[in-house]
């Protein structure tokens, strides 16, 4: 069963992805992606993401437990902060082990592809000039990276 959190503290993805390893002899392979919030050349001096408290957390313990029926995991760990977030700073983890490399890396994207698409965050830019950005909707090549998975087997 998958471990997720919302939070809005940082977090150490070392801690995290060693911890799924960690007294589970069959683990293989550990796949992690590391989030960052980028500076877009200079413009952005933070972004602002919300969630509904709760729902948030079932919609993407869901998009888990579908990792987990695809794949033979081992274990996983999506954490997802919320909060402003600055330049630089982490944003979102996605673990996953698993005895082969292949189940893990495949569990690892459609994982984070489910975040970037169908997970229920808005997010905001907040410009360096003071200006305030509308909420950001998914990009068409998060759209059709995660469209893939609904076939996908």
């Amino acid at each position: 069963m998958a471990i997720v959190r919302v939070q809005r503290e940082d977090f150490d993805p070392g801690k995290e992805a060693d911890a799924l390893a960690r007294g589970r002899t069959g683990v293989g392979a550990v796949v992690s992606f590391v989030g960052h919030c980028r500076d877009e050349g200079g413009s952005l001096a933070a972004l602002e993401l919300e969630h509904y408290p709760g729902m948030a957390e079932e919609e993407i313990a869901r998009a888990a437990a579908e990792a987990e029926a695809r794949w033979p995991l081992l274990g996983a760990i999506i954490i997802h902060r919320y909060g402003r977030i600055a330049p630089g700073e982490r944003i979102v983890l996605v673990a996953v082990a698993a005895e082969h490399r292949g189940a893990a890396f495949a569990a690892a994207e459609m994982l984070m592809d489910y975040l970037k698409t169908r997970a229920p965050f808005w997010k905001r830019a907040m410009r360096a000039d003071g200006s305030v950005e509308g909420w950001i909707e998914s990009e068409k090549d998060d759209e059709r990276s995660a469209a893939r998975w609904k076939s996908a087997g």
